[in-house]
Parts: structure tokens; C-alpha cells; sequence
């Protein structure tokens, strides 16, 4: 399914690239796992090849597709959800999903609500994670510093 060297998205933790394929032996049990190297975190995830699909694991996008988000976080249509609790679920499932326009759609939705009130700390780290991941993915896409890839999204989400 994958290769070393492919640029991917792990739901949750954000965009990394496959170093290698080992074969491990966990709990008595042979697998392959991918070896992820994932640059803004500075970490390592090794993920089970045979549960990629289950984990949602996709390639990054193409540079047109990136454009595409950037420009819906302030021109799409809005889902505000008044009910803290339900917007929370709401929200975690699009960033489980991995797809990058629910994750925009999550910066949207919470960029929206901070400019009418202070966010509760819930939504102020679902908008932090929702904002890592997005970089993380910017960053790889167009091959450019996390810092390049923070100043595009603030320019983006305060044009």
C-alpha cells in the first residue's frame, strides 16, 4: 500500500513520512509496521500495515487540493454548534476522520467562535491540535519550515 519515502497523514497526530517497513514481534505476534517519522512532533509512530486502513492513514494531499482548504477555512459555510459537549464530539470526529477539510472545517467553525468569545479550554486544544496537524501537512505538501507553514495559515485565516 505504501512505500519508504511516502509522505503520509496519521489521524490525530498529523503528516510524517515513512522511514522504513519493519517486521516486529509484539505481544508474540509477527507484523509489519510502518516506521513514521513525523518532523513536528520529533517522534516516531510505528504503525501495524495490516490496520492502516482501520487508522485511517492516508497519503498528503496535492498542492491543489491544499489550496482548496486554505481557501474554504474562511469562505466555506459555517456549522457553529452552540452545545459545548456536542460540538466537542462533533469536532473530534472530523479530526479522527483524517480527511484535511474536516480538520479546516474544525479551524473554521472554532476560529469563528473566538472572535464572539474566549474559547473553553476544550475547544482552545482541539483548535491547537486541529491547526498542528493542518501545518504538519502544509509543511510537507510544499516542502517548506514549520514556521513558513504557521505564517501561510495565520495570513489565510486573517485575510
Amino acid at each position: 500500500m505504501f512505500q519508504i519515502g511516502d509522505k503520509v497523514v496519521y489521524p490525530m497526530h498529523g503528516a510524517g513520512v515513512i522511514e522504513a517497513i519493519e517486521e516486529k514481534e509484539i505481544l508474540g505476534e509477527r507484523q509489519l509496521y510502518y516506521v513514521l517519522s513525523m518532523p513536528l512532533k520529533n517522534m516516531q509512530v510505528m504503525i501495524p500495515k495490516a490496520k492502516t486502513a482501520d487508522l485511517g492513514l492516508r497519503q498528503v494531499v496535492n498542492s491543489d487540493i491544499l489550496e482548496n482548504v486554505l481557501k474554504k477555512i474562511n469562505h466555506g459555510d459555517l456549522e457553529p454548534v452552540s452545545n459545548p459537549m456536542q460540538r466537542h464530539r462533533i469536532n473530534m470526529t472530523k479530526m479522527k476522520s483524517g480527511d484535511i477539510y474536516e480538520g479546516a472545517e474544525v479551524i473554521r467553525d472554532l476560529m469563528f467562535l473566538e472572535k464572539s468569545k474566549k474559547l473553553a479550554t476544550g475547544d482552545k486544544v482541539m483548535l491547537d491540535n486541529a491547526r498542528q496537524i493542518l501545518i504538519s501537512e502544509v509543511v510537507l505538501v510544499k516542502g517548506i519550515a514549520e514556521e513558513q507553514a504557521e505564517l501561510l495559515l495565520n495570513q489565510v485565516i486573517n485575510a
